[in-house]
């Protein structure tokens, strides 16, 4: 604040005592007050400039040098109110220049002024509307906004749409029609048990992943500052006490997979058999690769000359790319796949320029009457006999399958991933199936 020295009579003051307040008001008023035109002047001077009008407003500008010799500098002028409040000398900002004219800036430093002479702090007095405008925002925002923003922020870092699609269904289906348009600071145990109990004992597989996927939105909403204390959705410690362990729920299903000695006699009637399904089938033993990953197979991915498939890491089910050579029984289909050569698809569906069906494989081994055996489950045929009659190292039986490596550390350390290693295992497993081969330990 400006001292300004005032020369009264002692007489004037004794029979006419002006109020304290009406003096400081005066004397706010007493300074020349800077035009428009000479506030405009300023703003391109760097400093802090008292501009009269109101005691304590400043035009503050800072400059930022040229960033070649071509360029001007540039100015960034703001306006300020400086004042004192409970001895402390504050700075409270008002705007920029360019969005405030003079008038407006004085009126804004009028009314903090007024604050200041009412005992009232304008920077506290902003802060407290601020919280309370925030309070009221919070109140508003529910848990389906929550898990639309939650997707909008962690969109990249699904491999692919399909997982994103599948994350907002399940809790669009199984959550939002009993806690979707809630305020997401009310949503409790309670609540929460409401979504999953109906579907915990039936569909246990969907319930544990709604339970992870609810515990993430929540979590996201608590960071945001949506919702305070701990996460309803929480499994350890929490829900464990409310709901039986999924594990003691489900029933493990494996795969039904063929015994591997039966495998060189099956190959040879799985050979005889027409379609491009059929075809599918064998590729997928030969490669043990899984039959999504045969089925979407581009002819771009194929490397004819170097023997090589190259699946890229967005259809793969660990999110990597994964490299898989090529047996001569394996290139020997893709010759015949080749001669009809009528799509981007290696192995085409029956619509135009769409991979084959889902159940396609499966019609393949419900014709030669083994519908007691599924395509995936000769992944496990594979597995078995790489275990049983080879030497081959674990670590590269399991790269062949593109297993993900649950350890941690042998993962960070993990950079090849074996491949001139399982050349000779796929070599060896493409003429065990045609029989070329018998039990080894090579």
């Amino acid at each position: 604040m400006e001292l300004i020295l005032f020369v009264v009579p002692n007489c004037f003051l004794r029979y006419h005592q002006i109020p304290v307040i009406l003096m400081v008001a005066l004397m706010g008023k007493i300074k020349s007050a800077i035009s428009a035109l000479g506030v405009k002047k300023l703003s391109k001077t760097p400093g802090m400039h008292a501009v009269g009008g109101v005691s304590g407003l400043y035009l503050c500008v800072n400059v930022s040098p040229a960033l070649s010799a071509n360029m001007n500098p540039t100015f960034a002028a703001s306006w300020i109110y400086r004042y004192s409040f409970s001895g402390r000398r504050r700075d409270m900002g008002l705007g920029s220049y360019s969005d405030f004219s003079l008038e407006e800036a004085r009126h804004k430093a009028s009314s903090c002024r007024s604050q200041v002479l009412q005992g009232i702090d304008p920077l506290e007095d902003k802060q407290k509307q601020t919280d309370a405008s925030k309070k009221t925002h919070i109140k508003r925002v529910t848990f389906q906004h929550c898990i639309n923003s939650y997707l909008d922020a962690h969109g990249d870092a699904w491999k692919n749409a399909k997982h994103r699609a599948q994350w907002r269904s399940t809790l669009e289906t199984y959550a939002c029609p009993s806690i979707g348009n809630l305020n997401v600071a009310h949503i409790d145990a309670g609540l929460v048990l409401k979504v999953l109990e109906p579907i915990w004992k039936t569909k246990t597989e969907t319930a544990t992943r709604l339970r992870g996927r609810i515990e993430s939105i929540l979590d996201w909403a608590t960071v945001r500052g949506f919702r305070e204390g701990e996460n309803p959705a929480r499994w350890k410690g929490h829900l464990d006490k409310l709901l039986p362990s999924p594990s003691k729920l489900t029933k493990i299903k494996h795969f039904t997979a063929l015994p591997y000695k039966e495998i060189p006699q099956f190959m040879q009637q799985l050979r005889g058999q027409p379609g491009i399904g059929a075809a599918a089938l064998e590729f997928a033993i030969l490669t043990a690769a899984r039959s999504g990953e045969v089925r979407g197979a581009l002819w771009s991915e194929i490397n004819m000359t170097e023997r090589l498939w190259l699946i890229p890491d967005d259809r793969m089910k660990a999110g990597r790319e994964h490299r898989i050579p090529l047996s001569d029984s394996a290139i020997a289909i893709l010759e015949r796949m080749q001669a009809i050569h009528v799509s981007n698809y290696v192995f085409p569906g029956v619509k135009q320029d769409k991979p084959l069906s889902d159940m396609s494989l499966t019609a393949a081994l419900k014709r030669m009457g083994r519908s007691d055996l599924t395509a995936h489950g000769f992944r496990s045929t594979f597995r078995d006999w790489a275990s049983e009659t080879t030497a081959y190292p674990q670590e590269v039986c399991e790269m062949a399958l593109a297993h993900t490596i649950t350890n941690k550390v042998e993962a960070a350390y993990r950079i090849g991933d074996l491949f001139d290693k399982r050349i000779h295992l796929m070599n060896d497993w493409a003429r065990y199936c045609g029989g070329l081969l018998a039990d080894t330990d090579s």
